[in-house]
């Protein structure tokens, strides 16, 4: 899992482009803050060596709660920024500050 921060000078976005090695998974995606922790609009595609990727636009100087959901588990970024309790969740989320 990594996650590739790409600042644009000319705009107050980050590309962010969450990537997931897993092989053998049938369904990948990214859920947080900035898709409404929605799988369906998480979707992550999967590339020819087993690797998930999706890219988004996100709002710079802004923090974002975040996991992944692989074939149904819920997964935590190894190389995220920081993790943060969840109430609803119960449980640590993923936290990438841009």
């Amino acid at each position: 899992m990594s996650i590739k921060k790409q600042f644009i000078k000319s705009k107050p976005v980050c590309k962010v482009t969450f990537s997931v090695e897993a092989k053998d998974a049938t369904a990948v995606s990214v859920v947080g803050d900035f898709n409404n922790w929605s799988a369906e609009e998480g979707v992550m595609g999967k590339l020819k060596n087993g690797t998930f990727k999706v890219t988004y636009d996100l709002n710079k100087d802004t923090s974002y709660e975040f996991k992944y959901i692989v074939d149904g588990a819920f997964v935590n970024e190894p190389e995220a920024d920081s993790y943060i309790w969840n109430d609803f969740a119960g449980a640590e989320n993923s936290l990438i500050m841009l």
